[in-house]
């Protein structure tokens, strides 16, 4: 056992959480110059009409910008990414048919969370290579070889696209000349050209034929012949500039506020982060041993910095836990030899559940090291029972052998009814549906595993080493710690006897202290602030930059250079990243992206909580931006960023219904004082001029609408009119005005269009020009026009505020039922678990209703049993109130957990006077009194043991430690209140149980009231 443990601990796969993920894919589809509205109705609806038909698809969301459309399909749990991977591209095909022909890429797709952050972001700067040639490398080389990696689903270049050869036309000189901007689209189409030749074959020879059809050079185009006037050349150098560029002009990236292409890379869902990034960072020297040796390419950012920091913690928890444990076990059984079974005991279970983990799939990571770390009270448990019991044999004189036969036969059925009993209480965590209990059931797995390894251990190896190392220890042999310690415990037990006798003169008020708790637990567990998962500390920050909807891309980057710089100033920030323009992370055009690293958490004292309350206070001064800071966390549900965590998506069938009613309820949502930076995801007031042609002055010039839309996208819309195919990649040929006709809505008056009689004519005599406003993204859900409010929650408030404060909102505007709001990502998780929270604890109490039912053949003493929980339940619910946490998914956790903790000590009693009554024929109360006295030290040992190994757990704070406190706090604070109870609750219950079965079955209630017995009420020992 010890050497399979071994070997599964070494093969175990390392990360942070579970890999456990929504098979996620997206779509990417660039149409450059297309208006949001003209990318949703040409490229995304045909699309999504495809899409719609694949089995097995969860949920579909949509954002068409500015030449961009994105789709993100998020398919069932169930469902095998790679082969949801080949119906996503037979959708694709199947909608060719209906997508526009001018497309310069076919849709492509990525089996990526397009939410989930990047585990490698990779800057590539240069002091001497320009961003054109950067870019080509990362486009061509790095994304290339990053993207052959095992486990990546992404890899995304940003800041810098393609190289292009980028020709900005002259609109003046054209209509000098009599020509027009599309003349210059003809002559660049007509003389670039690549295809086949073909080849000669003669009688004795063959020959292949190659032509100068292909110009790859920006100084090649310039002498290209646009047309004759008075028979002589127009060349494209006369009337434009021909550059060396980018395919898109209007993105840029920067790294410590220096222009760089920014790589991310983006693992594929269910690919283990720890080894992806292992073989990623294997790549890495090759590549760069590939690069010019003036190109420098810098890690950012690694994911696993922080998981391997958090991992490491928990293991140093781990451990703490066990050291901590075994002392209790020395302490109370004051013997190194039943110290030395406790101790093998212990590591034999827990080293023995790695073998099973490793076969179950299963890694190391924060949740099931957190299992293993809690577990170590519920393993040694049955192992503490069972020595304090063979020990108890010893010292009445037997011999260790028959000791331990005798003990061990006598505890046996304890062992297995505390073992089942607590495998019971994990049964509906199995069950748990979504993401979460996906997440989770490898939690609740581990725990059963070592806890049935436990029982097995305590079964066999704890009797045999107890038989061949224990022996009696007379009395007076004790060191003078050994017998203080036990002069003070037989105190302990004294002033229990007393205050036990107390109580049960009065066994009604005691019942209804125990009538109270339950009360009291449904009232605390109403009222307590419910949330989703703690907030992580992972050392990765992002922040949405927001100006104004008609900003420019050039005023967007100043800001974002102002917004960086002050983000760099703070003592804790490593690196900080920054991505403008249209693309994978920014949606919209007035959107930005900054991406922020920490120093390591050992050197800081500040949590990036409290970082981003800083750096909003540093940023809050710049004008015409806002800045929306996020801390990354592991777990990401949602399929699309937004500015805040929380997202709340309205849908209907009537667009413009559902943005007025979008509009209204943000308004709502942002008088709230429990909410901030609530914000409308898709900007509805973008600047937008409108060109009407007159279709009949237009006929009657000899002008078509195909002409003007022609005329207009070769203007402004980066149209990109030719290939360049070259023996690695392939270059586009963009043409463009120049830019002094791109700045001013008035230049558009000077805009010539061809007529079918070659005559130019403007294009305010065929078109009236105006300004409207109009949305800077198209938003879609399952089809539907949609729009998503974010949200974030004020300190102190929790997740199920704001699902109340929701409602409330749409119940205060008095939203029409045309239009549906439901919660997306992390908030739909959360209000999908909150709901079925009460049934999980219904189901536990149930289960180990229905298993102790079976044990002891009784439908009374399971009763007793469960009276013990409500205390615990009152402990954890106060110690996360103190400790200012809500209840969270991982706190709820340990309140199911608490149930299998606190019912042993009412199993233990319960135990021992159910025996007493059947062999020696006390009645209920000499049994239970007795069972109480005698059981009172395992019972202190176990539950120091639970509370000891969820101590680290509560009071740690390392990397990490978000997301394992609440699990501690809970057990901690539901041991204490609950142990200090349950030691005069459940006797007093068993005995109303016994009268209420007395009754039941026609025999003497009096039995259960009779006076305790002398021996055991007023010397224990004696009992003994």
């Amino acid at each position: 056992m010890i050497l399979g443990g071994w070997l599964g601990y070494f093969w175990l796969p390392v990360s942070s959480l579970p890999q456990v993920d929504f098979p996620t894919i997206q779509v990417t589809t660039q149409l450059p110059g297309a208006n949001p509205q003209t990318m949703s109705t040409l490229v995304t609806a045909s699309l999504e009409r495809e899409f719609g038909r694949i089995p097995d698809l969860a949920t579909m969301t949509s954002t068409s910008s500015f030449g961009l459309s994105k789709i993100t399909l998020q398919f069932n749990l169930g469902r095998d990414i790679d082969a949801a991977s080949q119906d996503v591209q037979s959708a694709i095909n199947a909608a060719g048919s209906t997508l526009p022909r001018n497309l310069p890429y076919p849709p492509t797709y990525a089996k990526v969370n397009p939410a989930d952050s990047a585990i490698v972001t990779l800057a590539l700067t240069s002091d001497i290579v320009s961003m054109r040639e950067l870019s080509d490398l990362a486009d061509t080389l790095i994304a290339q070889r990053l993207s052959t990696v095992s486990g990546v689903g992404h890899v995304s270049v940003e800041g810098g696209i393609r190289p292009a050869v980028r020709i900005q036309a002259d609109i003046s000189r054209l209509a000098a000349y009599g020509l027009s901007i599309s003349d210059v689209n003809s002559a660049i189409t007509s003389s670039n050209v690549s295809g086949p030749k073909g080849s000669l074959d003669g009688t004795h020879q063959s020959y292949s034929i190659a032509a100068n059809d292909q110009i790859a050079s920006a100084a090649a185009y310039r002498d290209v012949v646009i047309a004759y006037r008075n028979g002589a050349p127009v060349r494209l150098k006369d009337v434009a500039d021909v550059t060396e560029g980018l395919e898109n002009a209007r993105v840029g990236g920067w790294y410590q506020n220096s222009p760089a292409v920014i790589i991310d890379v983006q693992r594929q869902p269910g690919a283990n982060v720890i080894e992806t990034v292992e073989r990623l960072t294997e790549e890495l020297p090759r590549i760069e041993r590939a690069l010019p040796t003036s190109v420098k390419l810098t890690l950012v950012h690694d994911r696993t910095d922080t998981i391997r920091a958090s991992i490491h913690d928990v293991q140093f928890t781990l451990v703490l836990s066990v050291a901590l444990i075994v002392m209790v076990v020395l302490v109370f059984l004051r013997s190194g030899r039943a110290t030395i079974i406790a101790g093998v005991a212990l590591p034999v279970s827990l080293i023995a559940t790695f073998a099973v983990m490793y076969f179950f799939g299963f890694s190391l990571d924060n949740l099931s090291l957190m299992a293993l770390t809690i577990g170590t009270g519920f393993v040694v448990d049955d192992a503490i029972v069972m020595i304090e019991n063979i020990v108890r044999h010893i010292e009445k004189g037997q011999k260790p052998l028959r000791a331990a036969l005798d003990g061990a036969r006598e505890i046996g059925f304890t062992v297995i009814s505390l073992t089942v009993s607590l495998i019971a209480v994990f049964i509906p965590l199995l069950f748990m549906t979504g993401l979460v209990g996906r997440m989770f059931r490898e939690f609740a797995l581990t725990l059963t595993i070592a806890v049935t390894v436990s029982a097995v251990v305590s079964l066999t190896l704890t009797p045999m080493m107890a038989a061949k190392l224990l022996k009696h220890e007379p009395e007076q042999r004790g060191n003078v710690l050994s017998r203080g310690f036990n002069w003070v415990f037989d105190g302990i037990i004294e002033g229990y006897r007393r205050s036990l006798e107390v109580v049960l003169r009065h066994q009604t008020a005691t019942l209804m202290v125990t009538a109270l708790t339950l009360v009291i637990t449904v009232w605390m567990y109403v009222a307590m602030p419910k949330g989703f998962l703690p907030a992580q500390d992972t050392g990765l920050i992002t922040a949405t930059l927001e100006a104004e909807p008609q900003v420019s891309f050039t005023e967007l980057s100043r800001l974002q250079s102002e917004v960086a710089k002050l983000v760099s100033q703070d003592p804790t920030v490593a690196g900080v990243v920054a991505v403008v323009g249209v693309g994978q992370l920014n949606p919209t055009p007035n959107i930005a992206h900054l991406k922020i690293t920490l120093i390591p958490r050992a050197q800081r004292e500040v949590l990036a909580a409290g970082i981003v309350e800083r750096l909003q206070q540093a940023v809050a001064s710049i004008p015409g931006v806002r800045v929306y800071f996020q801390p990354v966390q592991d777990v990401q549900i949602a399929t699309r960023t937004s500015r805040a965590q929380y997202q709340y998506t309205l849908v209907s069938t009537d667009i413009d219904e559902v943005k007025e009613w979008t509009q209204k309820l943000a308004a709502e949502l942002a008088r709230s004082p429990m909410l901030s930076d609530v914000n409308l995801e898709t900007m509805s007031e973008g600047a937008r001029i409108r060109i009407d042609v007159d279709r009949e002055v237009a006929g009657r010039l000899g002008v078509t609408v195909q002409a003007v839309a022609d005329a207009l996208n070769d203007s402004f819309g980066q149209r990109q009119v030719s290939t360049i195919y070259a023996q690695a990649n392939q270059y586009r040929v963009v043409l463009e005005a120049m830019p002094q006709f791109r700045t001013d809505p008035s230049r558009l008056n000077r805009l010539y269009v061809p007529s079918s009689n070659g005559a130019q004519v403007p294009l305010t005599s065929v078109a009236k020009i105006t300004h409207t406003t109009a949305p800077l993204a198209v938003s879609h859900l399952d089809q539907f026009p949609a729009e998503t409010i974010s949200f974030n929650l004020v300190p102190g408030a929790a997740l199920s505020d704001a699902v109340e404060i929701v409602a409330q909102a749409e119940a205060a505007i008095g939203m029409p039922s045309s239009v549906t709001g439901n919660f997306f990502g992390d908030a739909s998780e959360f209000a999908a678990s909150l709901q079925s929270q009460p049934w999980l604890i219904l189901a536990a109490i149930v289960t180990i209703y229905i298993v102790l039912g079976i044990l002891y053949e009784s439908l009374i003493h399971p009763f007793t049993i469960l009276t013990t929980l409500p205390s615990a339940g009152i402990g954890a619910l106060l110690a996360l109130m103190l400790a200012g946490l809500d209840l969270s998914l991982v706190a709820l956790i340990g309140i199911v957990l608490l149930m299998g903790i606190v019912k042993k000590n009412a199993i233990m009693m319960i135990d021992f006077a159910l025996d007493a009554e059947r062999e020696r024929g006390l009645n209920p109360r000499d049994s239970i009194v007795e069972a109480a006295l005698l059981r009172f030290r395992p019972i202190i040992m176990t539950t120091l043991a639970a509370l000891f190994g969820a101590l680290p757990l509560a009071l740690e704070g390392g990397v990490g430690s978000e997301l394992r406190n609440p699990l501690g706090i809970t057990i901690v604070g539901g041991l204490i209140l609950s142990q200090l109870l349950t030691l005069y609750t459940t006797p007093v219950i068993y005995l109303a149980m016994e009268r209420l079965k007395a009754r039941l079955t026609g025999g003497s209630p009096t039995a259960a009231n009779a006076a305790p017995a002398a021996d055991a009420a007023s010397n224990p020992a004696a009992a003994e």
